[in-house]
């Protein structure tokens, strides 16, 4: 009893032992490894040709909602895993729609049952070859002048077909796991039973030693039994394990062949245990780790040593373990670290994609610039390598979507382009047919002011397409010059006549400023006979006579405005003259005089306030307008000169009114 429950003890601890320090640790590693990632199609593809004028954005190939997939389960702890076929490494590539139809054809009739990786593969590659020619039709339509929102694109001839392959690929591969399924159920059941028959085989020693070859053969048949179900694998072992234990401690006759069965056990054990040593010398930490896996399932599957040599032999062979189990964990915490700087990293290029502002860019030079610096993030993208599981996916959505967002406003602002340039070319042909009919006119003045404005309005008008703006301006250019070098030619004499015109008037402004340095009462005289000379001087070139009439108008003013002051001044000394005289003569009251001139003082007030609130309601929006008002200007000039006279004069009786008490 005592020997039953310490060969129990010792079982349960080894068993113990393994799954926690071995198989757990290997599950949870197998869980976070990820040796090679299948990338994003997308990501294959990031790179887009920006097309001259019109662009389409770049596009992710997409592929359809994902359809239900027959999954396996994953192989227990202690049982093979099934393997696709072909591996995944050794996929092959089909560089067309039809080559992944066949293909697709020849698993769906096939007598294999088509393995997981390769079906999604070709999935994957049928819809990447469909998106992208549904992409460059888009890009054919759209550069042919169609309108990118109504573009339809046309069914595909073999997608139907596809979509059927798939479909019988699919239902095969649920039989194939269904089956799977249930040859893990049969297998359990048998397992059962036959852990319950070494159990009954370990009841008594006599029963041990009469049963020894059934026993043996239990062992071999337990053996060519592979998979159940992983959430029965680890218990299914542990009972197994105990009940052999149980029966070769039990086993009191036919030592000589226990013993033997004890030193082959052992051969096995001490041969695994040197084999998981070797691999502390594997350079390929991925490599160690799968093959020590297989040597515990060959552990597991090996019987049981000599009793004083178990926990010596399972030390050694979990020390070997443990050395490949912590080169395993460091190699996937370094790919974490590695994995977070690349996370880092790409974080970064989004950060950046993403500070670019597209409402700045304005000439093509300026979309060109930016199209190269993201081409240049994507090129910088693909230099960086996986970011941690959970994120890589995410990460690189962000980053496409900056990069689909970019192509898609820079298609856009070339859109609009494309539309302003064909507005402006149909104006600018509108400006050549007007000017070409106007080059053979001889009405010079009109004419030439037509093609002046046409100039200017060609000026306004913005770029056209660079194939047409040669011509365009060739024609215009030719048709202006046509009639200006005609109008030159015909009016050669007519400015020759101009500039002895522009002398003569050059020569009366002279002569009027000496006058406006002189006095005489003959002045006035000599003004009005140049002004007659400058009517009869007639035209200057016209872009002489804005700025010459100026100057003449000036010096006019000016020498009225002193012959004003003068004429006012005279005109109240005579007054002042004429008061004393008559005081003198008459001696007769002057208050009659001044009564008379303040009622005329205040009419006249009246009156300049009348001009005054008219000018205040007229509008100088035309010539006639403008001459209107400048007319009223100088009557009310003049009335103010008029009161001021009359109120000196009424100062002046005033003050002879004065002397007179």
């Amino acid at each position: 009893m005592d020997s039953l429950e310490t060969n129990e003890t010792t079982a349960q601890r080894q068993s113990s032992e393994l799954v926690n320090e071995n198989v757990v640790e290997a599950v949870q590693a197998s869980a976070e490894e990820k040796v090679e990632e299948t990338p994003a199609p997308a990501e294959e593809e990031m790179v887009k040709t920006p097309a001259p004028e019109v662009e389409t954005p770049l596009e992710e190939p997409q592929t359809p909602v994902a359809e239900e997939k027959v999954e396996e389960s994953a192989a227990p702890e202690g049982e093979a895993a099934e393997k696709e076929t072909p591996e995944e490494e050794a996929l092959p590539q089909f560089l067309t729609k039809e080559e992944v139809v066949a293909r697709l054809k020849e698993l769906a009739n096939g007598e294999d049952v088509p393995g997981k990786a390769e079906t999604d593969l070709l999935k994957v590659l049928f819809y990447k070859y469909h998106n992208a020619e549904i992409q460059e039709a888009h890009r054919a339509y759209v550069e042919a002048g169609g309108d990118p929102d109504k573009f339809q694109p046309q069914t595909d001839s073999l997608e139907p077909e596809f979509r059927a392959y798939m479909q019988v690929v699919r239902e095969r591969r649920a039989a194939a796991q269904e089956a799977l399924e249930q040859q893990k159920q049969d297998n359990l059941k048998r397992k059962l039973e036959i852990l319950e028959s070494i159990q009954q085989l370990a009841s008594t020693p006599e029963e041990a030693n009469r049963a020894f070859d059934k026993f043996k053969a239990l062992q071999a048949e337990w053996k060519e039994i592979k998979a159940v179900p992983a959430e029965r694998a680890t218990e299914l072992w542990k009972n197994y394990q105990l009940h052999v234990e149980n029966f070769y401690d039990l086993l009191k006759l036919g030592h000589e062949l226990r013993d033997y069965d004890f030193r082959k056990n052992l051969e096995a054990k001490t041969r695994l245990c040197e084999q998981a040593e070797a691999l502390a010398d594997v350079q390929d930490v991925i490599q160690a780790f799968n093959q020590l896996q297989s040597l515990h399932q060959e552990w597991k599957e090996t019987g049981p040593v000599a009793k004083d040599l178990r926990d010596e032999i399972w030390d050694r062979f979990k020390a070997a373990s443990t050395v490949i189990n912590k080169r395993h964990q460091a190699h996937f915490e370094a790919l974490k670290a590695v994995e977070e700087k690349n996370l880092a990293d790409k974080t970064a290029l989004c950060e950046e994609l993403e500070g670019i502002h597209v409402d700045e860019l304005k000439t093509f030079a300026d979309w060109d610039a930016v199209t190269k610096k993201i081409i240049d993030l994507q090129a910088r993208w693909k230099t960086i390598g996986y970011a941690p599981q959970k994120m890589n996916t995410q990460i690189f959505e962000r980053f496409r979507q900056g990069c689909d967002a970019f192509f898609e406003q820079k298609a856009q602002f070339f859109r609009e382009l494309k539309e302003s340039l064909a507005v402006n070319l149909a104006r600018k042909k509108e400006l050549v047919e007007q000017a070409e009919a106007l080059k053979d006119s001889t009405d010079w003045r009109a004419t030439g002011d037509a093609l002046v404005k046409l100039q200017k309005q060609w000026k306004e008008i913005g770029a056209v397409p660079r194939k047409y703006s040669e011509t365009l301006w060739k024609r215009f250019v030719g048709a202006c010059d046509q009639f200006f070098e005609a109008r030159q030619e015909a009016t050669a004499g007519q400015r020759e006549q101009e500039k002895a015109s522009l002398e003569k008037k050059k020569n009366i402004i002279s002569q009027l400023r000496e006058l406006a340095q002189q006095e005489g009462e003959d002045i006035l005289q000599q003004v009005r006979q140049l002004q007659q000379q400058w009517n009869e001087a007639g035209h200057v070139p016209f872009r002489d006579k804005d700025k010459l009439y100026k100057e003449y108008r000036e010096i006019c003013d000016k020498i009225y405005d002193a012959l004003n002051v003068s004429q006012a001044k005279r005109r109240l000394n005579n007054f002042r003259a004429g008061l004393a005289q008559k005081m003198e003569k008459e001696g007769s009251n002057l208050g009659n005089e001044r009564n008379r001139m303040m009622h005329a003082y205040e009419k006249l007030r009246d009156e300049i306030k009348t001009y005054e609130n008219n000018l205040g309601f007229l509008t100088t929006s035309s010539k006639k307008g403008n001459a209107m008002v400048d007319a009223m200007k100088k009557k009310v000039d003049k009335l103010r000169d008029e009161l001021n006279l009359l109120a000196q004069k009424i100062k002046a009786v005033d003050e002879q009114m004065s002397d007179t008490e």
